[in-house]
């Protein structure tokens, strides 16, 4: 009888623990914190879309939420989308907030670059970058790059096409681009033939596989690198792809004299000749200026193809310009409404969609959130954007007009409300060489052809930690006579 009771008792425990479960699930997003296992059976049925889930949870925790991973997991971190908060830790105590010993095991693949450098490394990165974007004669040759690629690659391919997914197209693009800045190599992915280059592809891999490293136990994903499977695998493929194309790079950089260039400066000022320390600075930037720039104009083009009204003014404000054989930085500085789709875009999808800290003291958040020593600390950009307490309640509406003051000039937002190119010192150097880029792309193709997204076509968020498209975009092509 003691143990039929016994067993009634524990069954009836199990049975009230699954319904409790289910009536939260009902209630509310925020998980259960079981024993032994933590939060991770709230996190399993929402890994296809890790974004949206962690909005959901800050937004009904008041903007931070603090998650607990399974016994020994090392999975527990506290999220957080509060700009008070982000702007505690990006700018106000930004020296108690390096990038920290669990960034760099996560990020690994990028080396000594600029993205895992902390301190005096970091300080020497960014102004040695600061000075190549600053130099005098970076404008022309960033026009000369993009308009390169523009006439060479992007209109002889959308010329030959009716139907083609831009997603790809830009990410080429970008690619070649910022190839030709900081190596002085074009690979030509972007061309009618549309050829496989493997360093190109590799980023989309790693990217995947770092938001996993993100989430997962360290001992899950450790093991799976030891073996060799998975996304681990990909990654150690993706990294392999690098040295092949980046290496060859560099040793051309070392034996012949490009005059202005990128890495030339880095191999003076850190006074070094090392291959390895080349080849991650350059990949850092790659990474920066290939996917971020991709992202944002596939997403702006998905948005102005559900939005007409948006399309058309952001075309008549390019038809109202002289329109020059090549549209420079200077001109696009005049492209007002196209300026806020693009900061409307990146609200709405921040190319990087967070960031991770750990604090090297303890410390207290403007939420009155205690974080120990080495605590992870993750913060959500893409959360930032959709919080009707931060952008009212038409937060989820696309409307370019919000960045725009009643003058008629761009309005511009403090970066912890509007984080997408980070925060504080670690500002994005690149902002406006990618708003420059961004404009000329993006004027180019609405100049000569009207967008459709094909009949059918899902658009959603890939999980990665660049907020790419899942299935890339597939639009047809109209030309417009001029």
């Amino acid at each position: 009888m003691a143990i039929i009771e016994i067993t009634f008792l524990s069954l009836s425990i199990i049975l009230l623990l699954f319904l409790r479960s289910t009536y939260r699930r009902r209630a509310t997003s925020l998980p259960t914190n079981w024993p032994v296992f933590g939060m991770l059976p709230g996190l399993l049925p929402n890994t296809h879309r890790i974004q949206d889930y962690i909005t959901e949870l800050t937004a009904e925790s008041g903007g931070t939420f603090q998650w607990e991973g399974p016994i020994f997991s090392n999975m527990d971190m506290l999220m957080t989308s509060d700009p008070a908060n982000i702007h505690h830790v990006f700018s106000r105590n930004f020296s108690n907030y390096p990038k920290g010993p669990e960034f760099n095991k996560i990020f690994q693949i990028l080396g000594d670059g600029i993205f895992n450098a902390d301190f005096d490394a970091w300080e020497l990165h960014r102004r040695i970058t600061h000075s190549f974007f600053t130099h005098t004669t970076f404008s022309s040759k960033l026009e000369k790059a993009v308009w390169d690629k523009v006439e060479n690659g992007l209109l002889p391919v959308l010329d030959h096409s009716v139907d083609v997914d831009l997603q790809d197209i830009f990410q080429r693009l970008s690619f070649d681009t910022i190839c030709k800045l900081v190596l002085e190599y074009d690979s030509c992915s972007l061309s009618v033939e549309m050829p496989n280059i493997p360093c190109e592809k590799a980023f989309n891999d790693m990217i995947d596989a770092l938001l996993y490293r993100h989430l997962l136990p360290e001992v899950v994903w450790r093991l799976q690198e030891w073996m060799g499977v998975g996304r681990e695998k990909k990654l150690q493929e993706a990294s392999r792809a690098f040295d092949e194309f980046i290496y060859p790079c560099v040793e051309r950089s070392m034996d012949e004299s490009y005059g202005f260039s990128l890495l030339s400066s880095f191999k003076k000022e850190f006074q070094t000749d090392s291959s390895k320390f080349l080849r991650d600075t350059a990949l850092n930037l790659m990474l920066a200026g290939r996917d971020t720039t991709g992202a944002t104009l596939t997403w702006l083009f998905w948005l102005i193809a559900c939005n007409p009204s948006s399309e058309e003014k952001i075309r008549r404000e390019i038809n109202g310009e002289e329109w020059r054989r090549r549209f420079g930085v200077e001109e696009s500085r005049r492209l007002v409404y196209l300026h806020g789709a693009l900061c409307e875009t990146m609200r709405l999808y921040p190319p990087v969609a967070l960031e991770h800290k750990a604090p090297v003291r303890a410390d207290d958040l403007p939420c009155g959130k205690r974080i120990e020593r080495n605590a992870r600390v993750v913060i959500s950009f893409y959360s930032v954007g959709r919080m009707e307490s931060v952008w009212g309640k038409d937060c989820l509406e696309f409307k370019p007009e919000r960045w725009i003051s009643p003058s008629g000039k761009i309005k511009h937002e403090p970066s912890y409300k509007f984080p997408a190119f980070n925060a504080g010192p670690r500002t994005c150097l690149g902002k406006e060489m990618a708003f420059a880029q961004m404009k000329m792309v993006a004027a180019a193709i609405l100049h000569r052809y009207r967008i459709k997204v094909v009949e059918g076509h899902v658009v959603s968020p890939r999980d990665s930690i660049i907020l790419q498209m899942k299935n890339g975009l597939r639009v047809r092509l109209t030309k417009i006579s001029n």
